[in-house]
């Protein structure tokens, strides 16, 4: 054997356990315990002998449970998962760690753990994972309550969900785009056009390559579906089978109802050789590379991932191996085009006959959560200590594509082990074009991607990526409601690379094939008064304007129908020569407004702000008439970023005003953290966003938020009062003063601003009003203005 220094690292045992759901469901296996199973099978595999007294560190895989609140487990867990596996089998590590959401986590942590073990950082490391989805779904069928709750004492490293790596951003939740499939159907159609490809042969290749991994998942004793499918059952849609999102049939797509885990024993050569573990069992990672990938719309190829192509490549350069040279493969397979990529990356040709799995995927084998590829390397290497001196490959994907971990594996000895360097894999990722994105695009565009929702096997409707003809900027988009058109457009297949056309909404921005089939779904702009409100009272005093948010009952919150509501009512304020000035108040005494409808956001109701943002107001820019707040009671979050989009605030003596979004997890984002610090200067207005407090109304008077404070009774009589003082101006003088303040609010110089060229007066030189005011002035009368 090579001579290896001691502190070469190694994998020295591998655990699988893979469990049925048990008949009787009080006896089901928690998250931990088939954790615990695993990691138990993983010390008998490496000899046991009280192994688990040396085990200095426990890194534990999350589960999905707590990954996201969708997948929360209702029987609750561990407060400490690793330390739960670790007493399971009689360990006290010194070092507990939960890693962040991805499916490459497992591979990401062997080589993480392999260059702390050869830097001295710790003796031998259990890596852990297991999911209990299948035993969760049956006890909440059968109306069961387990009880999963365990309480562990000791230190915990908690890397959250995340390492700041997006994968969302407001675009996605805007046009409903929150299942992985959805991403992933994207893409699949992506590549489709990029290799010019007819829908049908691109649904044959994709069952073609799935048929041999379902194969392999059959013959596997760890499989959650032992089943063997050609590639004509897999893609064809039917009852059992059917379309979820194209061009994905359930067959397609992994298994998450699956209760399996698995364990890695990691250590050095030269603490296996001080336990007695035999050289048989030792297995050596050659090389590896983790990567990350931007957000989709940024991907210079939406088909295809630079970060997955540089992990692949990165891997087997760090191990100096070519992918002829690699025997066995475990590549990731949530869905067909992750292993296509990787084949082309790899330039594995279709009539190679080395398997593309060792378990049978994530569709056949099971998807357990995150930690599918554990159960991956776990297999691979059996199947490398069963062929000495051949080499294998475990790849695993996090997000759509997002997260990329690579790691080249091997019996054969390593003589100087060194860790491998990622980053010069991820500047060239990095160094990728990266598109533009349009947050409200409109014209003509090229279809780059889409995909089609469906429910219960019926088309429901499409989502696109697009580029803008003229400035490439990308975007998504969704075929209008009710446009059963262009659904059936996007159905045929034929639309990639196809001329569309677009426009913005916040609901979802909407594209058709042509301009007149666009224009036929364009919402009409509501700017003209209702007879009846459902959200607010409307009442006309000659040319005063008062808007009550007539929702009590639920602090006059706003959800997106009031908003949609309000935004008509100003629209139709601005649109009205015979109204000069409006009031804006709240009903009761209670609340002026508490903003955003916490109670609607939270019941998981289609959620969206219009473009004028709340109450109509917030982002309502260069407007021309004023508005007047009259704050007849707390004014906080929302409601207070309504009362600062006003232009003046009257307030009741008793209001109280405050951002307090920091303290629910979000941040005052309509207006709120640009316009306080304006309104009130940045120190107090840093505390108070930052904190979440509130003040009352003597010191918002005192800061300058506000311009009276009077007691509650006499609110809307002083609002009157101030809008009737306005009134007795000249209005196309106060509609110039706010042009000219609005055209230059934005310079911090007062010289730029005071110079800066302008047509403001040019509107007011050829009014009646301009000549009135003269004229008036020059009779000692009452000027008789007409707002024109």
């Amino acid at each position: 054997m090579t001579n290896v220094n001691d502190n070469t690292p190694i994998i020295v045992g591998v655990g699988q356990v893979t469990e049925q759901v048990p008949e009787d469901i009080t006896q089901a296996s928690s998250h931990a315990d088939l954790a615990g199973q695993a990691a138990s099978v993983a010390l008998q595999d490496a000899g046991d002998s009280g192994l688990a007294d040396h085990i200095d560190t426990i890194a534990c895989v999350r589960t999905f449970a707590d990954s996201t609140p969708t997948w929360a487990c209702p029987f609750g867990m561990p407060n400490n998962f690793p330390r739960a596996v670790g007493k399971r089998i009689g360990a006290d590590p010194k070092q507990a760690i939960y890693e962040i959401v991805g499916g490459q986590s497992p591979q990401k942590l062997v080589g993480e753990f392999f260059t702390k073990l050869h830097a001295g950082q710790c003796e031998l490391v259990l890596l852990a994972g297991g999911e209990a989805m299948a035993n969760i779904k049956v006890a909440g069928k059968q109306k069961v309550k387990l009880d999963w709750r365990e309480t562990h004492e000791g230190q915990l490293e908690d890397r959250g969900v995340s390492d700041g790596n997006h994968l969302l951003t407001r675009l996605e939740f805007e046009h409903k785009l929150m299942q992985p499939m959805q991403f992933y159907g994207l893409m699949e159609q992506a590549r489709r056009g990029d290799l010019q490809q007819d829908l049908g042969s691109y649904n044959r290749d994709m069952g073609e390559c799935f048929a041999s991994l379902s194969q392999v998942a059959a013959a596997n004793p760890y499989a959650m579906y032992r089943k063997g499918y050609d590639a004509e059952t897999l893609i064809t849609a039917t009852d059992s089978n059917p379309l979820l999102v194209s061009p994905y049939t359930k067959h397609l797509v992994a298994k998450d109802g699956v209760n399996q885990a698995a364990a890695l024993l990691l250590t050095t050569v030269g603490k296996a050789r001080e336990l007695g573990i035999a050289e048989s069992k030792w297995v050596y990672l050659h090389g590896y590379t983790d990567t990350k990938e931007r957000v989709m719309l940024e991907r210079a190829h939406i088909g295809h991932s630079k970060a997955m192509e540089q992990s692949l490549l990165g891997s087997l350069q760090q191990a100096g191996k070519t992918s002829a040279e690699i025997k066995h493969l475990d590549i990731y397979s949530c869905f067909p085009i992750v292993v296509s990529e990787a084949k082309d990356i790899l330039g594995i040709a279709n009539d190679d006959l080395r398997p593309l799995t060792q378990t049978g995927g994530l569709s056949f084998f099971g998807g357990p959560g995150n930690n599918y590829t554990m159960h991956g390397i776990a297999s691979l290497v059996e199947t490398l200590r069963a062929d000495p001196g051949s080499f294998g490959m475990a790849y695993g994907n996090g997000g759509w594509m997002s997260k990329h971990s690579t790691g080249i594996y091997s019996t054969t000895p390593i003589s100087d082990w060194q860790p491998s360097d990622s980053r010069p894999y991820q500047a060239l990722v990095d160094a990728d074009p990266k598109p533009e994105i349009d947050y409200a695009p409109e014209g003509e565009a090229v279809l780059e991607a889409y995909t089609v929702n469906y429910f219960k096997g019926n088309p429901l409707n499409s989502v696109v990526i697009g580029r803008l003809v003229g400035s490439g900027k990308r975007f998504y988009a969704l075929n209008p409601f009710l446009d059963s058109d262009t659904l059936q457009q996007t159905l045929a297949g034929d639309c990639l690379g196809k001329t569309i056309y677009v426009e913005p909404d916040p609901r979802g921005n909407r594209y058709a094939y042509s301009r007149d089939q666009l224009s036929k779904f364009s919402p009409a702009e509501i700017d003209t008064f209702q007879d009846s409100y459902e959200y607010a009272k409307v009442e006309r005093d000659g040319p005063i304007l008062t808007v009550t948010i007539n929702r009590p009952e639920a602090r006059n919150a706003l959800n997106p129908q009031a908003n949609e509501e309000f935004q008509g009512i100003f629209n139709a304020y601005e649109k009205d020569p015979d109204l000069w000035v409006a009031i804006i108040t709240g009903a009761g005494e209670a609340s002026f407004s508490a903003g955003n409808d916490m109670k609607y956001l939270a019941s998981g109701q289609e959620m969206w702000i219009p473009k004028t943002g709340f109450a109509g107001l917030t982002n309502r820019v260069n407007r021309s008439k004023p508005v007047i707040a009259a704050v007849n009671g707390l004014a906080l979050g929302g409601g207070l970023e309504i009362a600062m989009a006003c232009d003046m605030i009257v307030a009741a003596d008793h209001a109280r005003f405050g951002l307090p979004e920091v303290k629910m997890g979000l941040f005052a984002g309509a207006g709120g953290v640009q316009r306080l610090p304006r309104q009130i200067g940045l120190k107090k207005a840093m505390e108070l966003m930052l904190t979440g407090a509130d003040i009352d109304c003597d010191e918002a008077l005192s800061l300058g938020l506000i311009n009276y404070a009077v007691p509650s009774a006499q609110l809307l009589d002083k609002a009157m009062e101030l809008a009737q003082a306005i009134c007795q101006a000249s209005p196309m003088s106060v509609r110039s003063t706010m042009e000219l303040h609005n055209k230059t609010a934005h310079l911090a110089s007062a010289d730029e601003a005071v110079t800066m060229p302008h047509t403001v007066f040019d509107n007011l030189l050829n009014s009646e009003d301009f000549f009135e005011g003269s004229a008036a002035f020059a009779a000692k009368r009452k000027p008789n203005w007409k707002g024109r």
